[in-house]
């Protein structure tokens, strides 16, 4: 009797462990396969595959000019229209990356998985961690889960790139536009500002943009360390 007693109390004691870790669980998963599938999303070649189309494979964006498999290199190498095509499919990653993250794990995963489309995008694991800048792919995110701001980010980015006599324009541009982007999200999660299709502000927003603004600065850093030409550089 005993035995039986004892029998149906770990079996109780399972089945309440069930019940509890069992939503657990499953969110962990789903927000886990939300940042693997952002991740995937972002490791698309995008401007190398535009740059195999155009040219047959005769230029190598990640061996000529700055080295950077991204819009601004394209459109110097492949001409004005490839550049533009460049940043839509860029772009593009980040806003699917965020739809699939939703679908996924809710507006949590949707969040997530534009930060780990950046992620893919500035370090692809096929390449050996050498991407982009990780810039478009970060519009992309920010026109997903920050609708609302997104026409403000590309004019601060815009006006402050086309300001003159500043140095360095375009690390300049994407400093103040990633400034801005950070401190606005702050302001709409705690005033709990409306965001049209985005998300509901939540601390996520900037928790989220933070951790894109840091993947992008620690692109920026270690291209900055090479002895390459680099689009953060100074105006020629």
């Amino acid at each position: 009797m005993h035995a039986a007693r004892a029998r149906r109390s770990r079996q109780d004691s399972r089945a309440a462990a069930t019940v509890i870790l069992g939503p657990v669980t499953r969110r962990t998963l789903s927000l886990l396969s939300a940042a693997a599938a952002g991740y995937l999303v972002g490791t698309t070649p995008s401007a190398r595959l535009i740059a195999q189309l155009k040219t047959g494979g005769s230029i190598d964006l990640s061996s000529a000019g700055s080295g950077n498999p991204g819009a601004l290199n394209a459109l110097r190498l492949l001409g004005r229209r490839a550049g533009v095509v460049v940043v839509v499919a860029d772009v593009g990653k980040g806003i699917a990356a965020c739809v699939l993250g939703r679908r996924l794990a809710g507006d949590s995963g949707a969040h997530l998985s534009g930060v780990a489309a950046v992620a893919g995008h500035c370090y692809p694991l096929w390449t050996g961690f050498r991407g982009g800048k990780g810039v478009a792919t970060s519009f992309g995110q920010c026109l997903y889960t920050f609708p609302v701001f997104a026409p403000v980010d590309a004019a601060v980015a815009v006006a402050v790139g086309r300001r003159p006599g500043v140095r360095r324009p375009a690390l300049a541009s994407v400093a103040a536009s990633s400034t801005a982007w950070l401190l606005a999200s702050v302001l709409w999660w705690r005033r709990g500002g409306p965001n049209l299709w985005g998300p509901r502000p939540t601390a996520a927003l900037p928790l989220a943009n933070a951790a894109t603004v840091a993947i992008i600065a620690s692109r920026a850093a270690r291209r900055s360390q090479r002895e390459r030409p680099d689009e953060f550089g100074p105006r020629q």
